[in-house]
C-alpha cells in the first residue's frame, strides 16, 4: 500500500522538530509579559507538578508574611520536583499562578524571571484568589513540563 504523497510529506515535516517546544505569540493576541500565549509540546511525556507553596522539606512555612521569600521557596520547590526527573525550568510549558493580592504581581514576575528562561517562556495563567489552603500562604504555583522522548525508546 502506498501512502498519499501529501500524508508522507506532512509526517516528514512533523518529525523534523519533535524535540523542542514551540512558542507562539500570535499578533492577533495582546502583548505578553513573561509568558507565551501558546506552547506546543514535543513528542514525549507530559509531567504535571502539583501546586507548590512556601513549605520546606519539613513542612515548615518559609517567609511568614513575606511574599518574595514565599515566592522564592515555591520556585525552589518546583526546581526540586523538576530535578527529580532530570528536568529544568527550560522544560516547563505551562504555569498556573495563584496569588492572594494583586499587589504581589510585580514581585511574582521578578522572582519568576530568575527561574524561567527569557526566551521561550511557558504559557501562563494568573489568578488572584481569596486565600489558599492555609491562611499564612500567599502564593501557589503549579507547572506542566515535557519529559523529552529518548531516541529509540518505545512508549
Amino acid at each position: 500500500m502506498q501512502l498519499p504523497k501529501l500524508f508522507a510529506c506532512f509526517a516528514f515535516l512533523v518529525s523534523l522538530d519533535a524535540s523542542a517546544q514551540e512558542y507562539k505569540n500570535p499578533p492577533e493576541l495582546p502583548p505578553t509579559n513573561g509568558y507565551s500565549h501558546v506552547v506546543v509540546a514535543p513528542a514525549g511525556r507530559l509531567v504535571v507538578v502539583s501546586g507548590q507553596v512556601a513549605l520546606d522539606a519539613k513542612g515548615e512555612l518559609v517567609g511568614a508574611g513575606d511574599f518574595e521569600a514565599q515566592c522564592v521557596q515555591v520556585h525552589e520547590n518546583i526546581k526540586a520536583a523538576l530535578a527529580s526527573l532530570g528536568l529544568t525550568f527550560k522544560d516547563v510549558i505551562r504555569t498556573d499562578n495563584y496569588i492572594t493580592d494583586r499587589k504581589y504581581l510585580p514581585i511574582l514576575r521578578k522572582v519568576r524571571a530568575g527561574y524561567l528562561p527569557a526566551d521561550g517562556a511557558p504559557a501562563s495563567t494568573l489568578l488572584v484568589v481569596d486565600g489558599l489552603f492555609r491562611p499564612d500562604l500567599l502564593v501557589e504555583v503549579s507547572v506542566e513540563a515535557v519529559l523529552p522522548q529518548v531516541q529509540g525508546a518505545a512508549h
